[in-house]
């Protein structure tokens, strides 16, 4: 498989993290793009396996250095994708999974686009967007989960209709109404992409 920088986003709910680890299972030559943060790590997340978490004047020096592909201040906290580790992967043929949202997937793609043409990271890039159902849908599968109050269901869906209105920025659009389809569809496009088919 040629290697590839994937980048997949979705609003919260759209079942981007179940589709993202059925694609690392499916394709051990994807490895997942482990990003840094300024914030603290949570009860069970480790250091470079969840996040990288380094202190705020490391993560301002590597941005000053322009080390970052897309870098972000979600709540107060720095978050961001080192290219080093990016280019260092696909050198070994290896492809990378990034798993961010909108904003940081407009980021990357407007540094992918200053790239030349013959640049690995430009070579290899492809971004697709899982969109839900319906918005109605959306609502529902984050009500079922049980894990957020009503507050924070309807933060999240306002930002899901702000996701949703970028959608058209990407190379793909697939829509999980149901998920066995929609990942054959996504490893359609991983295939087509990687020279598979």
């Amino acid at each position: 498989m040629k290697p590839l920088l994937i980048v997949i986003s979705a609003p919260s709910g759209a079942g981007k993290t179940t589709l993202c680890d059925l694609l690392l299972r499916a394709y051990p030559e994807i490895e997942y793009s482990v990003s840094c943060t300024t914030r603290l790590p949570r009860p069970g997340e480790e250091d470079g396996e969840d996040y990288h978490f380094i202190p705020e004047e490391q993560f301002a020096r590597l941005v000053k250095e322009g080390r970052f592909l897309e870098y972000a201040t979600v709540h107060g906290h720095s978050y961001g994708t080192l290219r080093d580790p990016i280019v260092d992967a696909l050198k070994q043929g290896q492809s990378v999974l990034l798993d961010i949202d909108v904003q940081g997937a407009t980021k990357v793609r407007e540094n992918i686009a200053k790239l030349p043409a013959d640049d690995l990271l430009r070579q290899g890039y492809v971004d697709i967007f899982i969109n839900p159902p319906s918005v109605d849908e959306l609502r529902v599968r984050l009500e079922k989960r049980g894990t957020d109050s009503p507050e924070v269901i309807e933060k999240r869906m306002q930002n899901a209709e702000e996701e949703l209105s970028h959608s058209g920025e990407y190379m793909y659009q697939l829509t999980n109404d149901d998920l066995r389809t929609c990942f054959k569809r996504l490893c359609d496009v991983i295939n087509v992409k990687g020279g598979i088919l």
